[in-house]
This record gives structure tokens, C-alpha cells and sequence, in this order.
């Protein structure tokens, strides 16, 4: 948990997407996740985590629906939705924290 820590205690925003391997909807968002990262470039940073790799950290979080996507700044939860979106909608969202 405390790599978890670092990966969103940064001064960028920092998009974290729940997934599994067998979920539809997650490997749906992984090419929208690409667009959202190639053109936030370093203003943000995605990050995918598989939530059969990461048990502990889903049940601490409640990921409950996948994909679940969280934005967090600062160590701080910002915004959270299960579900999937479009990649112009992401960026917008993310670009409230940049």
C-alpha cells in the first residue's frame, strides 16, 4: 500500500483505471485510456491496475463495478465513477485538476 502512496501523493493529476483481464467494459477503456494519456502527455499520468493482482487495494478502495476510473491530486480523491466514458469526456474531467 505505501507504493500506492506514491503513485498518487504527486502534484499532476493522476487517473487510476480498476480492470480486469475478463471484464468487457475494462478492456473497452483500454484504448480510450491510451487516447486520454497521449493527450494529457505529462500534465497527468494514467495508470492501469488490475484488481485481480491488486485484491487488497480494490477491497480498500470498494471497487465494486468495473472499469472503475479515480482521479486523485495531491494524495487526494477527487473524482470517482464506475463505468465506462469516451475520451473527451476523461480529458475534460482530468483538465479540471491540471
Amino acid at each position: 500500500m505505501s507504493k500506492f502512496g506514491e503513485l498518487i501523493d504527486v502534484e499532476i493529476p493522476v487517473l487510476l483505471d480498476f480492470f480486469t483481464e475478463w471484464s468487457d467494459e475494462s478492456a473497452a477503456m483500454h484504448a480510450v485510456l491510451r487516447d486520454v494519456a497521449a493527450a494529457l502527455g505529462d500534465k497527468a499520468k494514467v495508470i492501469k491496475i488490475d484488481v485481480e493482482k491488486n485484491k487488497e487495494l480494490a477491497e480498500a478502495l470498494r471497487i465494486k463495478g468495473l472499469p472503475t476510473l479515480i482521479i486523485y491530486k495531491s494524495g487526494e480523491m477527487k473524482w470517482r465513477q464506475s463505468g465506462e466514458l469516451d475520451a473527451n469526456t476523461l480529458i475534460g474531467l482530468i483538465q479540471e485538476y491540471v
